[in-house]
């Protein structure tokens, strides 16, 4: 078995309070739970106006597939974010388990 955990660092320019951030962050991880088959959560920053951190994680018996979804679930952060945020860091783990 696999997991794979990713970090994502936003800047969130348009940001001007915590509720204009959270919209942000709250629709990307909300999305990327329902949509991909990951668990998604508001890691880093919770009271920084203009910058986040999502981290999600997939785990799977195959690493080629965990992979695969974890590279997909970055695209997609990256579609869901134009216009409203930028990725600036991205952080990948990669753990086999026996």
């Amino acid at each position: 078995m696999v997991t794979v955990s990713v970090v994502l660092t936003l800047q969130i320019p348009g940001a001007r309070s915590l509720k204009d951030k959270r919209s942000v962050v709250r629709s990307l991880v909300e999305r990327m739970r329902g949509r991909l088959d990951l668990s998604a959560a508001e890691v880093g920053y919770p009271d920084d106006l203009r910058r986040a951190q999502i981290g999600y994680a997939v785990v799977s018996g195959s690493p080629s597939v965990a992979r695969g979804l974890a590279e997909d679930a970055l695209r997609f952060a990256e579609r869901e974010l134009i216009g409203r945020a930028e990725i600036v860091d991205v952080v990948r783990d990669e753990q086999m388990l026996a």
